[in-house]
């Protein structure tokens, strides 16, 4: 059933309980009170059997319907449409959930349409219904303790987002490879919390300016004045949890840019070290090279050759050969090849 509360309240005291909408009209007139109707998901059939009865404006008609709506305030006529977007952190999974919550405000009703489980409609109605002068002032208490409630909601999102960017801030030092992900869809998640927590600021700057036209009792004005307070602390929160996320960013791609430019500098003094022996080898190679010449010229078996039957030849050959790798150590060492 779609239809999850249902009462009538005449002078802040719950009068009845009708169990179908056609009741509840009927009752409605008779009793001359004001309605709350809470609905849940509620179908077409439903919400124009509503829309009908309080004749609401085909426009806030069609976007409760269609929901999937921004945060906004509307008034038509003697009716004011809100869209209000709460929002509840699911520990399990480390996310926020966005909801949608539609609030149509008559002289005598409240209508309300929840699209998810946030927020706390129940809750709201029994503190309401606890206290009768307050619910005495009509269906614009309702909707004060609606914009309360959903904005009490929004402090345990706070706390949840909180501990995830300290969480951030630890594995973005341990250097773990998913930490640009996690801080990405963390910064939609914050984005999303910061347009709801604004527009919500903007919706009550609205209902505010109206306070002298539509003469909403004090008590009330000091209630909503309360909430903006309250929720002006949360939206510099959500602010600041976004200026967090963007220095993660920036931090994150510092410390991926100082590791690329470690590596970067290892391999170029790996590959220094292995010039270095790569000259250290030629050179010696060279060195070795120049008596191995002499020696394998003159160990050919051939019987003219020069120099053969000289008696200082063999000690000549190998002091070529000496001088030689002599010369060309001293060139090399003056080369630091050596």
């Amino acid at each position: 059933m779609s239809l999850i509360d249902n009462a009538i309240y005449v002078g802040g005291r719950r009068t009845a309980n009708p169990e179908t909408l056609e009741a509840t009209f009927e009752l409605l007139r008779s009793q001359q009170g004001m309605a709350w109707i809470g609905l849940y998901r509620p179908d077409v059939a439903e919400i124009c059997a509503v829309a009908a009865e309080f004749e609401l404006h085909q426009s806030a008609v069609d976007d409760a319907i269609a929901a999937h709506q921004r945060p906004k305030l509307e008034r038509y006529g003697s009716t004011l449409f809100a869209v209000l977007r709460p929002a509840r952190y699911v520990q399990e999974t480390e996310k926020v959930e966005f909801g949608e919550l539609h609030v149509f405000v008559g002289p005598d009703f409240v209508v309300t349409i929840r699209h998810a489980e946030s927020p706390d409609l129940g809750g709201v109605r029994q503190d309401l219904e606890a206290d009768a002068e307050l619910l005495r002032a009509g269906p614009e208490s309702v909707l004060y303790a609606i914009i309360d409630q959903v904005v009490d909601e929004y402090a345990p999102v706070l706390r949840g987002l909180e501990d995830d960017i300290d969480e951030i801030e630890d594995q973005l030092f341990r250097g773990e490879a998913t930490v640009s992900r996690r801080i990405y869809e963390l910064a939609r998640e914050v984005i999303e919390f910061q347009r709801a927590t604004h527009s919500l600021l903007n919706m009550i700057a609205s209902l505010e300016d109206g306070f002298d036209k539509y003469g909403v009792e004090h008590e009330l004005q000091h209630r909503l004045r309360l909430v903006r307070a309250h929720c002006a602390r949360i939206a510099e929160r959500a602010d600041s949890f976004r200026a967090i996320l963007q220095n993660a960013l920036t931090v994150h791609s510092t410390l991926i840019s100082q590791r690329q430019n470690d590596e970067m500098r290892n391999l170029a003094e790996t590959s220094l070290a292995q010039s270095e022996e790569v000259k250290k080898i030629s050179g010696w190679a060279a060195i070795l090279f120049a008596p191995t010449v002499v020696g394998t010229i003159y160990g050919m078996n051939f019987e003219h050759m020069p120099e053969l039957a000289w008696r200082f030849g063999f000690p000549s050959a190998l002091a070529a050969m000496a001088l030689t790798s002599l010369v060309l150590y001293v060139v090399f060492k003056r080369r630091r090849w050596l």
